[in-house]
Order: structure tokens, then sequence, then C-alpha cells
């Protein structure tokens, strides 16, 4: 007789308690996200439309490394500086100091967006690869409406002041988690602290990153900071843990200071309080199944997309994961077949189930031994 089973993988995790509440920060807007589970662990109006500054360049660099990645540009090609990106570094503005008609590589205007903020190199960046910059910006909002961000609209690629250049923090967040999930490759330029440009008509420059908390003892590696005079000060940013990441995005700080220190406090407070724990990694079978007339008396299973659950440490108590199936599974089995479920309680109120699926192929024994099975189990009742 074939019967539900559940097996109780992991029972209770007791932990000391601590507050669930967040810290007070002085600012706008603000969110706090587990990179692995995408849950929210911090949010004051987070669907408050912003003027993003130079957080907008991460949506630049995204539509260069989409390129790079499909082999469309090259780091080693080369643009020329034309004199709407010249004369942006001549203005005042966060600046690589490129020159009028100098040849530039892809590689080194992208070290000059995202380690110096220059918006000289963004708009050289734009112009090459869109023809102009409002091009470029139409590209931009094309892919914020891809990955999810619902609320933003992009009018140039470097984030200067545009009342049609808004954005949110939540978009910013889900911005973020896709560049460093897609290109982690190119995400290594966003921890580099320096960046010297020796090409500037007189002598070489050399500038620091002005993300405040890659120079913390945090774990820092990214992302991106912003300051307009409307929009005062705002902050990307993400920090790796022990076995996990956190991205932080927070607009509206009113100083320098009360940025880097209010970012360390939020995420610090994610850390201390929260703990994610990876239940079921995709397409790894770390689960088996008991099959009915299969060559095989397992069939491994697994779920198709990676399983993390992010807790608060004082509701630890409350979380457990059990595996439901109604087995034996019966011969023959495809890969892929649904085969169960995987059931994980955060508390009484937060219950997920996420389908198991057959990670092989299990044939149908012979004929000869199908029949003395099913005669054993009629005689015995042992399957």
């Amino acid at each position: 007789m074939i019967k539900a089973k559940i097996f109780i993988l992991f029972l209770f995790f007791v932990f000391s308690s601590t507050s669930w509440a967040g810290p007070k920060i002085d600012v706008k807007t603000a969110i706090l996200v587990d990179y692995n589970s995408d849950k929210i662990l911090y949010e004051l109006e987070p669907d408050m439309s912003i003027y993003p500054a130079s957080m907008t360049k991460i949506m630049t660099t995204i539509i260069a490394f989409d390129l790079l990645k499909q082999g469309k540009i090259k780091l080693d090609d080369e643009v020329i500086v034309s004199e709407n990106a010249w004369r942006l570094s001549n203005a005042g503005y966060s600046s690589m100091f490129i020159m009028l008609n100098d040849k530039v590589s892809i590689e080194d205007l992208l070290k000059g967006i995202i380690i110096v903020s220059g918006n000289d190199a963004c708009v050289a960046l734009a112009e090459a690869i869109a023809g102009t910059e409002s091009n470029f910006a139409e590209m931009m909002t094309e892919k914020a409406q891809e990955i999810g961000m619902n609320n933003t609209n992009f009018t140039n690629s470097s984030g200067i002041n545009d009342p049609d250049n808004y954005s949110t923090v939540r978009d910013i967040a889900i911005m973020s988690k896709y560049l460093i999930k897609n290109y982690p490759k190119y995400y290594e330029y966003f921890k580099e602290k320096e960046f010297t440009w020796d090409r500037t008509g007189g002598d070489p420059i050399t500038q620091g990153n002005r993300n405040p908390l890659l120079y913390k003892n945090i774990g820092a590696d990214g992302i991106k900071t912003g300051y307009l005079a409307v929009e005062k000060y705002s902050l990307a940013s993400s920090v790796v843990g022990e076995k996990r990441r956190l991205i932080s995005v927070m607009s509206g700080f009113q100083t320098k200071q009360s940025r880097s220190s209010d970012s360390i406090k939020l995420i610090s407070w994610g850390l201390r309080n929260t703990n994610t724990y990876e239940v079921s990694e995709k397409d790894i079978s770390n689960f088996k199944f008991k099959t009915w007339l299969g060559i095989k008396e397992f069939v491994e299973v697994t779920t198709n997309e990676d399983v993390y659950i992010t807790i608060n440490k004082k509701e630890a108590k409350d979380f457990k994961v059990s595996i439901k199936y109604n087995g034996p599974i019966k011969a023959p089995i495809q890969k892929g077949d649904e085969l169960g479920t995987l059931i994980v309680q955060e508390n009484a109120d937060k219950i997920y189930s996420i389908p198991l699926y057959a990670n092989e192929d299990v044939e149908k024994v012979n004929f000869f031994k199908s029949l003395f099975l099913s005669f054993n189990y009629m005689i015995w009742g042992d399957v």
C-alpha cells in the first residue's frame, strides 16, 4: 500500500532572543534585503520615488556588461572622447578627467565610472555603445523593465539632475542583485579602492572609491554612492557576512557621515539579528525517495531552484523543514517528473511549499522480477 510519507529534515534551531525591530536611522527611504533569500529585513518607504543620482551608474555598467558577455564589445575596444563627454570633466562634476578626442578603452571607462564615479566616462561609454546618450538611456530603461524595476525611468547615463530620471530603493536593490548575480567577473571592479588616470593633459590624477564602506572592516564589496542637492546623500551597498550577503539601499541622508554610519548600523543589525539557511540547492540531489518496481531502490530528487530561508533569530525555534511524498514511487520515472513537496515552515503563519522533481531516470524492472516483487508483496507486504 502506498502511503504519504513525511520526513522532518531539520527540527528546531534555538538562539538567544533578540529584537526584530530595526534600528533608528535618519534617512527618507531605505531597504535591507538578503541576497540569497530575497527576504526584506527592513524597509522604510521603499517605494518612495527618488532621484537615484550616481546610483544610476549601476545600470550604465549593466548595459556594458551585457554587451561584453555577448561578445559585442571588448574591454580593449577604444572610444574617441566627444566634446559632450569632455565638457563634463570640466564642469565641476565627478570626473575621470578624460581629454577631448583621446582614445580610451572600454575597461578604463568602466573603472572611471565605477571607482571614481566619472560622469564624463558615462557619456563617452554611452555614445560609443548607442550613438547618443539619449539612445543609451532608452536601453537602460528597457533593461530596468526587463528585470522588474517597475518604478524606474532613466534619461541619462550618469544620474545628473533630471526630474524624469527617477527610481526607488526597492528597484535599486533589484538592480544591485541583478548586477552581482549576472556579472560576478566584472563586479570585482566595484571593490577597487582607487583609480589613476594619467592622460589628463597634466599630472596623473589618483582618486579613491567614493563608497565609504569599502574602508571599513565589515565585508563591503560595493556598490555605489550618490549625491544631488535635491536628494542629498544616497548609497547602495553590498556586504558579505559569513555564508551570506546583504544588500542595502538608502537615500535622503543629510550628511556624508550619517550615510556611512547609518548604513553600517542597519547592515550590522541585519547580520546580528537574522540568519539565512540554505534549504536546497538547485539540481543537487540532497533527497531520495523509495521506488516501487524500479531498477534502482531509490530515486534522487531535487528542487529546480535554490531555496534559502532568512529568519529572525528570535523566531528560529519555529523554523522547520520537511518532505512529503506519496511513496514508494512507481517506476518508470523520468527526470523532471514532479514527485513530492519540500515544506518550509518559518512560523505558524508562513509556510512555503516547493515542488521536488526527479533528478534522474529510473527504469522499471523486467517482467519476471516485477512479477516476483508483486507476489512477494502480496504474501509479505514487503515493498
